[in-house]
């Protein structure tokens, strides 16, 4: 409950507040025309600076640290833990709040400051301080879900603000609130477990990741980690293979101190035994050559010889010829020296081939020698760039191994999320289930709100999907801006009542004039009755800022006294002095 909001800003309007209905009016000056309007006297501030006081962010563009406000100090007095404290903050020093009251039991305990003497807390701990008081939310940020519920949300339902989209539908306290809070959030106020619903959001955001992993793969940006899994398995067994021979060609290699040496030697001799070979072939052929002319030298026949000295006597008469026996001898004679050197000449050949031979077989010998160390081993530039191929060869198998598992998650996370998804619809339908008591008591609850709004009443469904929990509110009436605010006034109405039953909550419920807007007079007067009798009856404040010409004049039950219940405290239209901080802006 809130009790005081003061300030020492000079024109600021004080207020107090009683238990039950609270109604804060704006009025219109005597003076004012009808042109006049009374948005700025203050309703929608007064909700601001709830939010101000209550933890919400002060940003630079905020009200608070405008020129007008920045120095003011502003200091309620509210029921926190069981006793009523006092908490001051400004927009000069927005992260700093002033408590004085009964706070041992708090978790997080001010501190002194040991200049001014007074007890401090940081906003963030005076945060952490009331979402454990108010709504039991764990101080501990290790036991803190990162999608859990926050205090600063949670407050959010008790005090919506029409310049954060507010009032667009029932159970989402601001225009920025994404579904997966919405779903915690109405769970946790409920009584349902949101841990559940917590799981979803965890299970979105991972079919996100894997959507932008998608995404970055086909762009180009995770190419090379992208693909079948299939594939991949083949080219790391075939990778693996080539490593695998690598190493084992390192762990075998010896390195050969002279290999260069050794390689040339080896090649030379090479090349000396193909020339050897050659030379010897040459001879060869030689040979065949002379043994062939030696097979056709021999002497002429005899009767060639006599036909040929006749023939020469009847060519060369008179000629004084040898005796056939000298030429017989000496045709003889030429013979064997032709035979003898033919036969000189093979043997010569013959012995060089010999020669050639026994040096090829030396030659063979070495060379069989030097290709036996050089087979054994290699030089050290070889092995140190089978080393290098070998490091490649082990970094290209953990490349393919990263990009397997990739591969596999990726193929593996449909599935999986949707055994999750699947998992988790079970564990919301069980827990619906469970807590039936609580589903029907919030449905009844709205039921009897709407229906004593319309004569066809609204209903609120609550339902397990596959995207986790769903909360419907329905009002069997015209569709109308009017009629949407009211789904919002009832939807709170049973929040706030559920949440207070439960011990949880801020003890009050705060509703800006705007949620009236294009609302029949009679559902106004109906609708501040039901929120007189709810707070009355469960136990919390229910505050609600109007102008003064929206307050109904008739609706009421004749023991309703609507201006018994209006805040003493008049804003006005009143450009200079008439708003909630009697300044002018600007």
């Amino acid at each position: 409950m809130i009790h005081t909001i003061t300030s020492d800003l000079d024109g600021f309007k004080a207020l107090t507040f009683a238990p039950g209905l609270n109604i804060l009016l704006a009025e219109k000056s005597a003076d004012a025309t009808d042109r006049q309007s009374r948005n700025g006297a203050g309703k929608t501030s007064f909700v601001e600076l709830i939010h101000f006081m209550f933890g919400g962010n002060a940003k630079p563009d905020s009200i608070f640290r405008t020129d007008e406000l920045v120095a003011s100090t502003f200091e309620m007095q509210i029921d926190v833990g069981g006793h009523v404290i006092s908490a001051a903050r400004s927009g000069a020093k927005p992260s700093r709040i002033r408590i004085q009251g009964e706070t041992s039991h708090w978790p997080i305990e001010p501190t002194l400051e040991a200049k001014t003497g007074d007890l401090i807390l940081s906003n963030d701990h005076w945060k952490s301080d009331l979402g454990a008081l108010m709504f039991g939310l764990p101080v501990d940020p290790d036991a803190q879900s990162r999608f859990g519920a926050t205090f600063r949300s949670l407050f959010s339902y008790f005090a919506r603000r029409q310049n954060s989209g507010g009032f667009v539908q029932p159970t989402q306290q601001s225009g920025q609130q994404q579904n997966w809070d919405q779903q915690v959030a109405v769970s946790y106020l409920l009584g349902l477990d949101s841990g559940i619903s917590q799981e979803f959001q965890e299970t979105r955001a991972q079919e996100k990741a894997m959507t932008e992993l998608r995404k970055a793969a086909k762009q180009g940006n995770l190419g090379k980690f992208y693909g079948n899994a299939a594939d991949f398995r083949t080219r790391l067994a075939i990778a693996e293979t080539k490593a695998r021979q690598l190493q084992q060609q390192l762990a075998t290699f010896n390195v050969v101190p002279e290999y260069a040496a050794m390689e040339q030697e080896a090649s030379a001799i090479t090349r000396t035994i193909s020339a050897v070979n050659d030379d010897n072939l040459i001879d060869r052929e030689l040979i065949l050559q002379l043994t062939s002319s030696l097979a056709d030298e021999r002497p002429p026949a005899a009767d060639n010889i006599a036909k040929l000295y006749s023939e020469a006597g009847v060519v060369l008469p008179g000629t004084v010829g040898r005796r056939f026996e000298e030429v017989s001898q000496f045709h003889e004679a030429i013979v064997r020296n032709r035979q003898a050197h033919l036969s000189a000449e093979i043997a010569a050949a013959e012995g060089r081939i010999s020669v050639r031979v026994a040096e090829r077989i030396d030659l063979d010998r070495r060379r069989a020698q030097l290709m036996g160390i050089l087979q054994s081993g290699g030089a050290l530039e070889h092995y140190a760039k089978l080393q290098e191929e070998a490091g490649r060869a082990e970094a290209n198998v953990e490349a393919l191994r990263q990009q397997l598992e990739i591969a596999e998650r990726i193929e593996s996370t449909k599935v999986q999320l949707e055994i999750e998804r699947a998992r988790l619809r079970q564990a919301l339908q069980n827990d619906l289930h469970e807590r039936s008591a609580i589903v029907n008591e919030a449905i009844v609850i709205f039921e009897e709100l709407s229906q004593a709004l319309y004569e066809q009443a609204g209903n609120l469904t609550i339902a397990a999907t596959p995207n986790g929990p769903t909360f419907e509110v329905k009002i069997d009436a015209q569709r109308s801006k009017g009629i949407t605010n009211m789904q919002i006034f009832c939807f709170d109405l049973m929040l706030a009542e559920l949440a207070t039953r439960r011990g949880i909550g801020p003890g009050f419920l705060i509703h800006d004039s705007h949620l009236f807007d294009g609302v029949d007079e009679r559902q106004v007067a109906k609708a501040l009755q039901l929120g007189a009798d709810h707070a009355a009856s469960v136990g919390f404040q229910y505050i609600v800022t109007m102008n003064s010409d929206a307050v109904p004049e008739d609706g009421f039950r004749d023991d309703f006294d609507v201006w018994s219940v209006v805040n003493p405290t008049r804003l006005t239209d009143e450009i200079d002095t008439g708003g909630l901080f009697g300044v002018r802006f600007g």
